[in-house]
This record gives C-alpha cells, sequence and structure tokens, in this order.
C-alpha cells in the first residue's frame, strides 16, 4: 500500500481534530500555573529549556496516540523513540516556544503531526492561550478553527521582495559575520517571528514568507503540509526537503521562494 486508504484519512483526521479540546481540558483543568524549570543544555552556558508540563504534554499524547494506534511509531522531543509497526509515525512537540510559554507570552503551541512512510501528512498546531488551533484536511486543504468555524486557509501570492512581508529570527543562530552577508534580506525581515505562529500566519495570508534557523524535525513536520495545502512553499535554505528538519524558508509564492534561496546561499 502506497497510498493512504481512505478510511485511514478519515480516521487520522478525526482523531487529530479531537485533540485540542483534549489538551486544553488537560491543561487548564491540571496543568496550569505548575511548572517547573530545567534546562537540558549541555553546552557550557547554554540554555535550553524544558519544563514539567512538556513532559506530561508528551506523555498525555503518547498515551492517547497508543490506545488508538498501537502499532504506530512515535518520535517525541522528551521521550524516547517508538517504532513504527503500521507505517504511520507520529511527531510530537509538547511545547513549541517553551521560552514563550515560561514568561507567559501567549505564541506557544502544541506540535503533532502524522507521517506516512516518512511523508508527513497531517498537522495539528494547537495555541491553548490564543483559543484556536490549524489543522490538515482530509483532502488537499488546510483549516483555521476557532469558536468552532473552520476557515480554510489560503496564502496570499507575493513575487516581489520590497512588497512582501517577512518574518525571520537569526539572533542566536547566525554569527554577525554571517547576517553581514545576507543583511540585505535580514534589512527586508521587518516582522516579529513567534515561533510556529508565524509558520501559521503564513498560510492565513498574513505573512509572505518565514525564515528558521535549526528547526528539529518536531518543529516543522505539523507545518509541512499546512503550508502546503494552503497554497505555500516551504523547503532548508539549500532548497532541500524540510522534513528532516534544519534552516527553514517558507513562502506564499514559488517566485518569492527562489528569491529568497538565492540571497541565503552566502549562509546556506
Amino acid at each position: 500500500m502506497n497510498k493512504i486508504q481512505k478510511k485511514d484519512k478519515i480516521n487520522y483526521y478525526n482523531f487529530l481534530n479531537s485533540l485540542p479540546k483534549k489538551i486544553n481540558r488537560l491543561y487548564f483543568g491540571k496543568l496550569k500555573g505548575k511548572f517547573k524549570i530545567n534546562n537540558k543544555s549541555k553546552k557550557k552556558n547554554g540554555f535550553d529549556p524544558v519544563t514539567n508540563i512538556d513532559k506530561e504534554f508528551e506523555l498525555f499524547l503518547r498515551r492517547e496516540i497508543s490506545k488508538k494506534f498501537p502499532d504506530d511509531g512515535i518520535i517525541g522531543e522528551e521521550l524516547k523513540i517508538k517504532k513504527s509497526k503500521s507505517g504511520f509515525t507520529w511527531v510530537i512537540d509538547p511545547i513549541d516556544g517553551t521560552r514563550s510559554f515560561i514568561i507567559g507570552s501567549p505564541t506557544w503551541s502544541n506540535l503533532i503531526s502524522v507521517s506516512y512512510k516518512n511523508v508527513p501528512t497531517f498537522g495539528l498546531v494547537n495555541f491553548p492561550m490564543l483559543k484556536k488551533y490549524y489543522i490538515t484536511g482530509k483532502s488537499k486543504v488546510s483549516y483555521l478553527v476557532e469558536d468552532n468555524k473552520f476557515i480554510k486557509l489560503k496564502v496570499v501570492k507575493s513575487n516581489s521582495l520590497k512588497n512582501s512581508k517577512i518574518a525571520g529570527n537569526f539572533f542566536g543562530w547566525l554569527s554577525v559575520n554571517e547576517q553581514k552577508k545576507v543583511s540585505k534580506l535580514t534589512k527586508l525581515m521587518r516582522y516579529p517571528c513567534s515561533d510556529a505562529l508565524s509558520y501559521c500566519q503564513l498560510s492565513e495570508g498574513k505573512l509572505n514568507a518565514v525564515l528558521q534557523c535549526y528547526n528539529k524535525i518536531w518543529d516543522i513536520h505539523p507545518m509541512i503540509s499546512i503550508i502546503r495545502n494552503s497554497g505555500g512553499y516551504i523547503s532548508t535554505w539549500k532548497n532541500k526537503d524540510p522534513k528532516f528538519g534544519g534552516n527553514i524558508v517558507a513562502s506564499s509564492s514559488l517566485q518569492l521562494h527562489n528569491k529568497i534561496i538565492k540571497m541565503l546561499k552566502p549562509v546556506a
């Protein structure tokens, strides 16, 4: 079986669509305001925060997935890999934007995706504090779900660098010298970059391009299907498949995407 069966699409979509309510109930009913911070960085003076709530979310999601799809694999940011027996693998970032979460910014999210034979197929980005989520549909569409209303996502095409709304964050990732090499591009990055929310804003036409550094697979997997189904483009800075993570660029048009890739060459 090379293609996902229709019944499987329905089952996975329905399950994903049921998760935001469950996650939010867990968070607001049990976890909110009770976090403790640990630094998991092994680098001297490094800071890679994780909280007990990251782990609580991931444990909860793993239990829910394993009950419904016991043969599926699971790759999560905080816990061990479970190998797939079905061809389906779940990729989980329990809290994307942990630093935002720690300081009380509402832009953190839960990232959950389903890959079939290593191809990202379904994605869910849930924002508990913003009371909305983004999800890949059963067919080639993506939705913003807010107040129980499903709004079809569609990028706003832009081919012009000058007139595009571009968000990006190189701070702490690219050296000053590297940033100088792409100064023409950094000057065009006039809009704030808020973790997964920026990719979602691209999908709903609020941004035209997003650039981020060092995304892990759990950071980017849900974004791939959501962005592509809304008419956008997503790749690494070297224009390779984004499913393995790395430095990522997403754009609303192929022409704009290629222009940005060209400008990134000195640091790609």
